[in-house]
């Protein structure tokens, strides 16, 4: 298997550390050591840490736009759709030890404009993709944008629940919640 290249390196160590500790808590410098490549190659590839947080937002966001068309590809059963996705928001919850949603995290200590305009289309993102979940099972506008608002809503309070508490059984109770919304 090759080595990842610079650029690669330093966006995969500073996306685990990011993820790990925190926009905030994470220096330039630590980022470098721990890629292990010089301060020259991280500028020619990213302008700033602020840079480096959008580009690891940005591939983020492209892995889970994946992962949702994937669920929605040829889906014809609404509840499954959203079970499934709760499936996945439990284990990365467990896999990451409830650090919980890393936009949220960042949004919360990071006020650069182009990190939070990623931040707030990635939450339109999922909200978007509720919408579509929604319309498998209702055919008015009004219907679907309702019930995707409302899938939203519940997805992200058992995800900060989950991450709050350390614990899973909100996203139980949330994927319940979600799924009679899909079956009534």
């Amino acid at each position: 298997m090759r080595k990842p290249n610079a650029k690669e390196r330093i966006l995969e160590t500073a996306g685990q550390l990011f993820h790990q500790r925190g926009y905030s808590e994470v220096g330039i410098n630590e980022i470098i050591e721990k890629a292990e490549t010089a301060k020259a190659s991280f500028y020619q590839h990213y302008s700033s840490k602020e840079a480096l947080c959008e580009a690891w937002l940005k591939d983020l966001h492209d892995k889970g736009e994946d992962r949702k068309a994937a669920l929605l590809e040829g889906s014809t059963d609404a509840s499954a759709v959203i079970g499934e996705y709760f499936d996945q928001l439990e284990g990365y919850m467990i896999q990451s030890e409830f650090r919980g949603c890393p936009y949220s995290n960042t949004c919360a200590v990071s006020d650069g404009a182009g990190i939070l305009d990623l931040i707030h289309s990635h939450k339109e993102s999922i909200r978007e993709f509720f919408r579509k979940v929604a319309a498998i099972k209702y055919k008015s506008e009004e219907d679907i944008c309702a019930a995707g608002d409302r899938l939203f809503i519940i997805y992200s309070g058992a995800t900060t629940e989950a991450q709050n508490l350390k614990a899973i059984w909100p996203i139980h109770v949330g994927k319940s919640l979600a799924v009679d919304l899909m079956k009534h």
